[in-house]
Order: structure tokens, then sequence, then C-alpha cells
């Protein structure tokens, strides 16, 4: 009886030991040589092209010099940091440098898909100079959570045609058009934070998509100086931009959204908000081609239905409703 009661204790732990060594990390990173490597992007070059399953990399903490690209032959990889506050990538790179230009100024380039990115710090380091990219990603089903993404103008280039984007928790700062591209993105209780006066987003959503950048339950802050800040312009001009129970502060300006100068972009772009709240929205001083939604059609602004387009995609699991 006892080696029966034994025996079935063993099997009933066997899931749980499965799940906790799927989260071990496989590859460790540690600026003192105490890890398998001392770089970042010695790491993610140590990895198989190709994975299904995904790979951990766990990066201790330390300020990380590094200019990082996750090719598109990397698939299935999660950066994990120690901690966000401590594990820093930095770089400063910009657009002016060399002439290489706003796509090639990033700090961390990710164009293979399934990248999942923790606890991290992802920063340009490259001051008030022109564009300076602090993250580029191009790849499909990419996820960030809880992390810190620093920089000036076009912090955040979100693009690629076909790809999707979750962003969780995080902080993102910038000053003109900081979180800018062609991707659908969802950005969930980030806090968006203007350094000064000028533009948070500049989507270039493709014609025919239903959905470009989309916010919910986030924070709009800013620096003392940001006084006249815009929720966004069009890049080109069927971009879709829409903020869902978003708390905004008194920098936003009453209108909202500006058209970048193209009274042709206003007919064919898609700016809109739901129950947004605080000093920074004053209920009809918004432009009057922007969009306050109904309840009805807020409800489409949920994960598994924004990411569908292309194939089934939720990365939460579940469909979190916020307009209760």
């Amino acid at each position: 009886m006892n080696k029966y009661i034994c025996l079935i204790g063993m099997l009933i732990a066997l899931p749980t030991f499965h799940l906790f060594a799927q989260e071990k990390p496989n590859i460790t990173v540690a600026q003192d040589g105490s890890g398998d490597y001392k770089t970042i992007q010695e790491a993610v070059n140590a990895c198989r092209a190709f994975q299904t399953v995904d790979k951990i990399i766990f990066i201790k903490n330390g300020i990380y010099n590094e200019k990082i690209l996750i090719d598109s032959f990397f698939t299935h990889l999660k950066l994990v940091g120690e901690s966000v506050e401590q594990t820093i990538i930095t770089f400063g790179d910009f657009a002016g440098k060399d002439n290489m230009g706003t796509f090639r100024s990033y700090t961390m380039k990710i164009t293979g898909d399934d990248i999942v990115v923790e606890n991290l710090t992802i920063e340009n380091s490259a001051g008030e100079v022109g564009q300076a990219v602090a993250l580029h990603v191009e790849g499909d089903r990419c996820i960030f959570r809880n992390c810190r993404i620093l920089g000036n103008q076009d912090t955040v280039y979100a693009a690629g045609q076909k790809s999707r984007q979750y962003f969780a928790d995080c902080y993102i700062e910038g000053t003109t058009d900081f979180i800018f591209g062609a991707a659908t993105a969802i950005f969930d209780r980030c806090t968006i934070h203007s350094k000064r006066d000028s533009y948070i987003t500049a989507a270039s959503t493709p014609q025919g998509k239903r959905f470009g950048y989309v916010f919910r339950n986030c924070k709009l802050t800013a620096n003392p100086v940001a006084t006249k800040v815009y929720l966004g312009r069009p890049w080109r001009d069927y971009s879709k931009t829409v903020f869902l129970n978003c708390e905004m502060g008194a920098h936003i300006l009453p209108e909202g959204w500006h058209n970048w100068s193209r009274a042709e972009a206003e007919k064919s772009s898609f700016y809109a908000e739901y129950q947004s709240s605080g000093s920074g929205f004053v209920s009809g001083k918004r432009v009057g081609w922007s969009h306050q939604l109904s309840k009805k059609k807020a409800k489409n602004y949920q994960p598994a239905k924004i990411f569908q387009e292309e194939s089934t995609w939720n990365p939460d699991g579940i469909n979190k409703d916020y307009t209760k």
C-alpha cells in the first residue's frame, strides 16, 4: 500500500515539475562571468534557428551597452531580466549619425516571431538629437511585459504590416511620435510619458486593416514642461489609433488629435476614444473628425478580435473586457 501511495504521489507531482521546468532559464547572461555568456547578443546567437519551443534567456542585473538584433530566423525566444530597474540595455545611435537613418538607429531590433521580453529596460541614450529608436519590432506575436522603454523622438517603432504586438504594464517615454509604425499593437495598463510638447503616436496603419494602435486602461503622464501634447497624428492616411478607459493628464490638448497638416487624412484615418478620464479630456472639445465610441463598438477592442486578422492569437489567453 505504501508503494502504491508513493507511486500516485509521484504521478501527481509530474505535471507540476514539468511546468516548473519549462520556466527554468536555458541560458544565463551575466557581465561578471557567472553565467553562460557575458553579452545578450552572444546568448541570442547561441540559440537554434526556427525553434518551436520557447528558449528562456535570463539576464542578470547590469548595464548592457549593446545593440541587439534578434533576426527573423530566431523564434520562440523569451528574454527575462532580473529586475526592470537594474537590467538595462542601452545604446546611443541616432538617425543623423553617419547617415544611418531612423530605421538603423535602434537599440534592440526584433524581426523574429514569437519573442517575449520581460522585466527589461531598453534605452536609446542619444538624447534629443532627432530620430533615435530604442525598440524596433517587426516580428509577429511579440509580447513585452513589465518593461521600460526610454528615448526621445521615435522611441518605439512598432512596425511590420502583418506584425502583431502586445505591451502590458510597460512604461514608455519620449518626445515626438514616440510610438510609431504600421503594426497592430495593444498597450494594456501602460504608462505613456511625454517629455515635452509634441505628439505621442504616429501610426501608419495599412489601408484595409481594421485595427492599428489600441491603448487600454493606460495612464498618460508628462514632465512639467510638457503642456501641449497631441494623442496622435497620421503618418500615413489610413492610420488608426484608439484610447479606451485611459486617464489623461492636463498636458493633453483639448482637441486631442492633429491631421499632420493634411486635411485629406481626416477622412481616411480613424482616431477614437472610449471613456477617457482626467483633465486631459474635456467633453465636446475633441476635433470633429475624431470619434467617441459607443459601449457596443468599444467591446470590439479585445485581443482575440484585434489580432484575428492574420490568424488566431490571444496573448493573455482570455478576452478582457474594459468596457464595463
